[in-house]
């Protein structure tokens, strides 16, 4: 073979190779896009920023593949017919008996908090001054119960005992309704009460209730207190209360218009959240008519005293 022949057979050879990658290739894939409108909307906005050549000539891929479809009947309108109730339990299942689905402002709660509870010991005579609260229900609704007086000696020598409902009407607000019972020394009496409690701006507590009872008596009592973190553990309480009555009642001491009193400023030391012992100063003092009955019955009218106690809730 001549040198010319050879030249041809391998120009030959190498042209077979160069193809041979062509006619492995699979036949191309149908264009998903075949038969759609790709002509742009004579409503789409046009791009004159000038932001890229790509862009003036035809606009983005998105453009482009959303030019000819109609996007108004994609949003809003009427559920399907067999779309699923939102508010109904997944797949039709139901929680039923004790193991019925319940959220945080549909199970109720209680807690209990002894507010003070003191020994106090004068002239051989020993008494324990108590102030209690508690509450069980829900967020929105629940039953009040508070409790505060004196007992000496074993023997109770006024006590206010109150059972109320609780319903809220703001977020830190509650208002108030139910009786008031009060014993101790003289006769009993029995009030319908009406109040809010709740925490003012400032984190002051606050507690304003007023009261109708039989005979046409009236009373109005207010309560405030704030506590100041010294530490995370040491706290300073302050308080002060006041009890105002419309019509006297010598047999229980009490006189007309602002009866009492009293100013208290508290240090606890709080071992835990729900266990504090603390110590500190209470004030009382009588007003008018009420202090000329305590007078005339041989009792202060002004008292002052140290005070040592125990506060805790669970």
């Amino acid at each position: 073979m001549t040198m010319r022949n050879r030249i041809t057979v391998i120009a030959v050879m190498i042209a077979g190779l160069s193809l041979s990658p062509v006619w492995a290739q699979d036949p191309p894939a149908e264009d998903p896009h075949a038969g759609h409108n790709m002509t742009p909307s004579p409503t789409a906005p046009s791009n004159d920023g000038g932001d890229g050549g790509a862009e003036e000539a035809g606009g983005t891929s998105g453009e482009q593949s959303d030019a000819g479809m109609d996007m108004r009947g994609m949003q809003g309108g009427s559920p399907p017919p067999d779309a699923r109730d939102p508010h109904a339990y997944s797949g039709g299942q139901e929680f039923i008996g004790p193991f019925k689905f319940q959220t945080a402002d549909t199970r109720s709660f209680g807690a209990f908090l002894m507010e003070n509870l003191e020994v106090l010991r004068s002239g051989g005579d020993t008494s324990v001054p108590y102030d209690l609260q508690g509450w069980y229900g829900r967020t929105y609704d629940r039953a009040v119960l508070k409790a505060d007086g004196e007992i000496e000696n074993g023997e109770i020598k006024e006590a206010r005992s109150e059972l109320l409902w609780g319903h809220a009407i703001a977020a830190f607000w509650d208002t108030q309704l139910g009786v008031r019972y009060d014993s101790g020394e003289g006769p009993n009496r029995s009030w319908l009460a009406f109040g809010v409690q709740g925490l003012a701006p400032y984190s002051f507590e606050v507690e304003a209730t007023a009261y109708l009872g039989d005979s046409g008596r009236s009373a109005l009592r207010l309560d405030a207190s704030y506590e100041l973190l010294i530490t995370q553990k040491l706290i300073l309480q302050p308080r002060i209360e006041a009890n105002i009555y419309g019509k006297r009642d010598p047999d229980r001491r009490l006189g007309s218009g602002l009866s009492d009193v009293s100013a208290a400023l508290r240090l606890r030391y709080e071992f835990r959240r729900e266990l504090a012992p603390y110590i500190g100063i209470e004030w009382v003092r009588k007003y008018g008519e009420t202090e000329d009955l305590a007078r005339a019955a041989s009792e202060n009218a002004n008292d002052t005293r140290f005070v040592a106690g125990l506060r805790f809730w669970f």
